[in-house]
């Protein structure tokens, strides 16, 4: 009981220090964003997620050796949005260990949520030069889905995250590669799904409507989703099996409308009118969101 009185007073003097911090420390500046905002480290909100930090930091501590350990201090702190301390030991753990691909991996990751894509890109392409020949291995969730299982690996999130920083850079070509991978599409519904909302975008972008609706044959409305809900709707609704009426408004729903209205209706102000709700009321680390801004920085920012 005195553990979780302790946690709390913590979780409550972690809150008012950020939210101090926030306005006069630069230190605690996540990043600039693509469009000249200013994010800060948020404040902490959710006591599992500290016990958990605080958990993997102690374990971490009891064997710095262990690599394992490390990965998951690395994995916590970025739950608690300290991106940069993240990004820190996981430069610590390829120090150490040199040869594991998933401290890239995961640094390569958090490189995406500061806004370094030519960082990103160096640490995920190294991670698939380690990869390569080596069996494939079912990465652990951090955030746990309902049904406690996890979905992705080692090599898919190794793809799908190189396939999602050339996105952002507008590199079409090496997305549509990095997202075709095989290890992206397997075994479970939510990966084909995820990985098919992307390419089918990458695919409209450049002209290539049949390839797309090729691509979209094998999404069906009884799939099999656990946790990838925003990515099978969106498939659906470009199946026109959903009307954007019928569309659970998300991060996911707003960018890729948005994007849907360029490549299709050629609607600009339309086009705006959903990536500035996004902007003003969505994640600013959410993956929608980061491509939205890359896209308004792209398109828009004259």
């Amino acid at each position: 009981m005195k553990y979780y009185i302790f946690l709390f007073i913590l979780l409550i003097c972690c809150s008012c220090s950020t939210s101090d911090q926030n306005s006069n420390d630069s230190e605690h500046i996540q990043c600039i964003t693509l469009l000249g905002d200013t994010l800060f480290t948020p404040a902490v909100k959710r006591v599992p997620a500290l016990q958990n930090y605080l958990e993997a930091k102690n374990e971490y501590k009891s064997n710095m050796d262990d690599a394992l350990s490390l990965i998951w201090y690395g994995r916590r702190a970025a739950y608690l949005g300290q991106y940069k301390e993240a990004i820190r030991l996981f430069g610590v753990g390829i120090d150490k260990h040199p040869e594991d691909a998933r401290f890239y991996r995961h640094r390569g990751h958090r490189y995406i949520s500061v806004r370094d894509f030519d960082s990103a890109i160096k640490d995920l392409k190294k991670a698939a030069d380690l990869i390569k020949d080596k069996q494939d291995i079912i990465e652990p969730d951090g955030l746990p889905n309902s049904r406690n299982i996890p979905l992705s690996t080692l090599h898919g999130n190794i793809w799908y995250h190189l396939g999602l920083v050339y996105y952002l850079q507008n590199d079409l070509e090496k997305a549509l590669i990095a997202f075709s991978h095989r290890s992206i599409l397997h075994k479970y519904d939510d990966n084909v799904v995820s990985g098919s909302q992307w390419i089918y975008m990458i695919l409209r972008r450049m002209g290539r409507l049949e390839q797309a609706k090729e691509l979209l044959a094998p999404i069906k409305a009884e799939m099999d989703i656990i946790e990838n809900m925003s990515y099978h709707q969106m498939c659906l609704f470009y199946k026109g099996e959903l009307t954007e009426d019928e569309l659970k408004i998300d991060d996911v729903a707003l960018y890729s409308l948005g994007n849907w209205y360029l490549y299709e209706k050629n609607d600009e102000q339309k086009a705006k009118a959903y990536w500035s709700k996004l902007l003003k009321d969505g994640n600013p680390y959410s993956f929608a969101y980061i491509a939205c801004e890359a896209d308004w920085a792209r398109l828009f920012k004259y």
